[in-house]
């Protein structure tokens, strides 16, 4: 049977580059001083999706709750094989944290997708909290398997995963629909199909189009729109109303929880000892770890 395929997503900064500096005062990263990545969690998360498409038909439809630039990730998601991509963007989802993305996520499944399996990376390397999976099952009201590996059967109403445990894996069966939160080591994604880049690189969000319309007085981003909605390249984009959403559950507004703030921490040791590979120092090293407490 086909199965239809909800893949989240998330368009996270560089942590790698992070700093207090990036910090707003209100507790949110500003974003627009860093640069910005595909969550690798998410982007494994797509390949399996993906996968299931591949054997057992159904289409895939990716979703991103971000400002603006965070087409960039709809685009290359199309890249690899999706086949609808949409952006749930709005000013007043702004400063939303697990709970307000979660919330705003279910609305949008419930109300524009229609999902067998529900597929989230485990976590975002900017929040690294692993909570918007687990929230967003609870919301739609739909089992959840963290920690999936593979997807491997899906038949009858149900599917079977293998998801990872300390010593190894278990295997699960699931109603549908269902919630999978995926393992970043689960698979490698797939490269970017050199075809579908020349069908979709032309992909446009109508916040993108109405951008180019601001830099240029002559240029009329509506005639585009149609334009690229016929040819299957308008990036959708949801707002609050469009999800049906309560404003009061979104955004800051629907955030309980805040960042205070955010340090680079560097370890560092006050003292520095240098033995070289003698039986002499190996002696002395093995000495002073007893002497520590840490040997004997």
């Amino acid at each position: 049977m086909p199965v239809n395929c909800v893949v989240c997503v998330k368009q996270v900064p560089d942590t790698s580059n992070i700093s207090g500096q990036v910090m707003k005062p209100d507790g949110t990263v500003n974003r627009a001083k860093l640069p910005t990545v595909f969550n690798p969690d998410d982007l494994v998360a797509l390949e399996l999706a993906l996968r299931v498409k591949d054997l057992y038909g159904g289409k895939v439809t990716v979703i991103t709750m971000g400002p603006p630039p965070a087409a960039e990730v709809l685009r290359q998601a199309l890249w690899m094989g999706a086949d609808e991509v949409a952006l749930i963007s709005d000013r007043r989802f702004a400063g939303a944290d697990t709970l307000a993305t979660s919330y705003a996520l279910a609305m949008a499944i419930k109300n524009k997708c229609n999902a067998d399996i529900v597929f989230c990376g485990r976590q975002a390397i900017d929040g690294d909290t692993a909570q918007v999976g687990p929230q967003l099952a609870e919301k739609l009201d739909i089992p959840q398997v963290t920690y999936t590996e593979e997807i491997e059967w899906v038949g009858n109403g149900t599917m079977v995963a293998r998801r990872k445990i300390d010593d190894g894996f278990e295997r699960v069966r699931a109603k549908l629909p269902v919630l999978v939160t995926v393992y970043g080591d689960a698979a490698t994604p797939r490269p970017f199909n050199a075809k579908l880049i020349m069908e979709k690189k032309r992909a446009r969000s109508q916040f993108e189009l109405e951008r180019l319309s601001e830099d240029n007085p002559f240029y009329y981003y509506y005639n585009d729109v149609d334009a690229l909605e016929k040819k299957g390249l308008l990036i959708k984009t949801w707002s609050i109303e469009d999800i049906a959403a309560d404003e009061e559950k979104c955004g800051l507004k629907g955030s309980p929880t805040q960042v205070f703030k955010v340090e680079n921490v560097v370890l560092t040791s006050p003292d520095r000892k240098r033995y070289e590979p003698t039986k002499g120092d190996i002696e002395r090293l093995i000495g002073e770890l007893i002497a520590d407490h840490i040997f004997g």
